[in-house]
């Protein structure tokens, strides 16, 4: 079983970006690919390269749930996991129709828990194992479908 290593990180807003992108690379180390929008991830991703993309599902211009759909279609997209980092309730993203990422990472979230978190949903998503200790109440098991 593999270690998450490279993060694709999709997240408009430049300060909470940053705070991500410390927080996985410099307390996890874990490699981060950083775009600031929809667009740029979809032209950085790579399957070969990306272990799991972390996205802001509220951005202007494509949202997240719209970038993950695109880069589903991408080769090797539709295999990558993806996590969802949102303010927004769990209610509001059951409205969002036709994707789901394999967990939901709530605003605020510890910054120094974040890495070991998301280790943790990528061993149980490669474990397959649903009652992995690793996908707790932040992490439904109904989002840990990414379709």
């Amino acid at each position: 079983m593999g270690e998450l290593r490279h993060v694709l990180l999709v997240e408009d807003e430049p300060d909470l970006r940053e705070l991500v992108r410390l927080a996985l690379s410099a307390v996890g180390r874990i490699e981060v690919t950083v775009c600031a929008d929809g667009h740029t991830a979809l032209e950085a991703f790579d399957a070969a390269r990306h272990d799991l993309v972390l996205l802001d599902v509220m951005m202007p211009g494509i949202d997240g749930p719209e970038t993950l759909r695109r880069l589903r279609l991408l080769p090797g997209g539709a295999f990558v996991p993806a996590v969802f980092l949102t303010a927004r309730t769990r209610t509001d993203l059951d409205g969002v129709d036709g994707v789901a990422a394999a967990a939901v990472i709530a605003k605020p979230f510890d910054p120094l828990t974040l890495s070991a978190e998301l280790q943790a949903i990528y061993r149980a998503l490669q474990s397959g194992d649903p009652s992995d200790e690793g996908l707790s109440e932040k992490h439904p098991p109904e989002r840990r479908s990414w379709s």
